[in-house]
């Protein structure tokens, strides 16, 4: 790593104050942020305008004005009438606008789920290096206490507590309890505190 890099990393790590850490923390989510769309490919970057638009009020606007002409103009006498009523050309371009815009809201949802996806990762490996830390600080303090002999007795929550997470035991134990829950549920019972 370079200078810039060692600099990064050290002002991240020897903070000041709480706005430091913040302040790193910003930045790091920004640069993160910048690293998503920088990946992002035509397509996204199309669907991503169009769906903003579409979700703006000018987008509602420009439609009631085009479509209160459109109906102005075929119903008002003494106009020639191109889409008479039951304004059947008018349907087709709104069904077909429809199945456009629902396609374009599609990919940008998809890409916002992909971003979503890595930020969910993410947050999954921070949380396990935060549990792993944690889990050697525990067993480190459990063994200076008993060199120091502050305690006799072994704490069975703290040998517990000592143990290693392991993602799937914990990912097996939540669909376990989701599908027992299920199950209750189906039968009518509930379960007992």
């Amino acid at each position: 790593m370079g200078a810039g890099g060692n600099h990064e990393h050290s002002s991240y790590r020897r903070p000041r104050s709480v706005a430091d850490v913040t302040r790193e923390n910003v930045r790091a989510m920004r640069r993160l942020e910048d690293l998503a769309v920088a990946h992002r490919t035509v397509a996204d970057r199309i669907a991503e305008f169009v769906a903003k638009f579409c979700g703006s009020i000018t987008f509602v606007w420009i439609h009631a004005v085009i479509f209160g002409a459109w109906l102005l103009w075929n119903v008002l006498p003494h106009l020639p009438h191109f889409d008479p009523y039951p304004f059947t050309f008018l349907t087709l371009c709104v069904s077909l606008e429809a199945i456009f815009l629902s396609s374009f809201i599609l990919i940008a949802q998809n890409y916002e789920m992909r971003v979503s996806e890595r930020r969910n990762q993410l947050d999954l490996q921070i949380n396990l290096l935060a549990e792993q830390e944690n889990t050697k600080m525990l067993q480190l303090l459990d063994r200076m206490a008993k060199k120091m002999g502050l305690y006799e007795e072994d704490d069975p929550e703290i040998a517990v507590l000592e143990q290693a997470t392991r993602p799937e035991t914990l990912a097996k134990q939540i669909e376990d309890a989701l599908r027992e829950q299920t199950r209750h549920k189906r039968n009518g019972t509930r379960d007992k505190p």
